[in-house]
């Protein structure tokens, strides 16, 4: 059974030790959406290293309708705040792409252009601040490739990446966050759709399947399974040419 209060433990004493290792005395980045993984990665690292050392980042592309979750968490832990709107980069970008391109970007374009310019935001704070970014995607995510390269797949450490949606979950419970950031319904904020409705299939389907190898639904089964083979390349280094010399 999942022990939430001693997994939450264990992974502030981790990300003691990396700073340790990797950033003595540095600060925590971290971007803030106003969903569960951002709100638990942060509260994590303030549990970790203390509130003076954790800075979050709001970075909507333009008008972001639910702002106000990432201000209520950013509040709620008492961390400072840096609001970078990218929406004019992401304009001038695409618009300088499809002048090029000759035609419209395609829509998968477009959809991963923005995490992409939010992490170069995220960095440029950073490195202004004797800072190390987070990458706050969860196990679950990775499993299906559903996070964008070089966006919100980046970062220096991973807090959430070995475990899934539901136990993140349990840990924000542990950590006393607000509940409706918690069980917020997670989405790419471009699409309209939830990434439950993109996926296909549940995050508690995806969740027990990791955890147990146990699908009931063979079609949803056959699913993951290729989202999994698919986008593995995404978890690896980037392979390179040996000469062997």
């Amino acid at each position: 059974m999942f022990d939430a209060e001693k997994v939450k433990d264990a992974c502030v004493q981790w990300i003691r030790d990396w700073f340790e290792e990797n950033g003595k005395g540095c600060n925590a980045v971290v971007g803030i959406s106003g969903g569960k993984d951002s709100s638990v990665c942060a509260a994590l690292c303030v549990e970790a290293l203390g509130k003076d050392r954790v800075i979050g980042v709001t970075m909507p592309n333009g008008v972001q309708p639910d702002i106000d979750d990432s201000v209520k968490l950013i509040e709620h832990l008492g961390i400072k705040r840096y609001d970078i709107n990218i929406g004019s980069a992401f304009q001038a970008l695409m618009a300088e792409v499809e002048d090029k391109l000759g035609h419209p970007a395609s829509a998968q374009t477009r959809i991963n252009m923005a995490p992409r310019l939010r992490m170069t935001s995220l960095y440029a704070i950073s490195q202004s601040n004797n800072g190390r970014v987070a990458n706050t995607c969860n196990l679950s995510e990775d499993w299906v490739g559903y996070s964008t390269r070089y966006g919100d797949a980046a970062g220096d450490f991973s807090p959430l990446g070995g475990l899934t949606v539901q136990e993140v979950k349990a840990i924000g419970k542990v950590l006393g966050l607000p509940g409706d950031l918690v069980e917020k319904a997670p989405s790419d904020g471009l699409t309209g759709k939830t990434d439950e409705d993109n996926l296909g299939f549940t995050y508690a389907v995806l969740d027990k399947y990791i955890r147990t190898g146990v699908c009931e639904d063979p079609a949803v089964k056959a699913l993951i399974d290729r989202k999994y083979a698919m986008n593995q390349f995404k978890l690896k280094p980037i392979p390179h040419f040996d000469p062997k010399f």
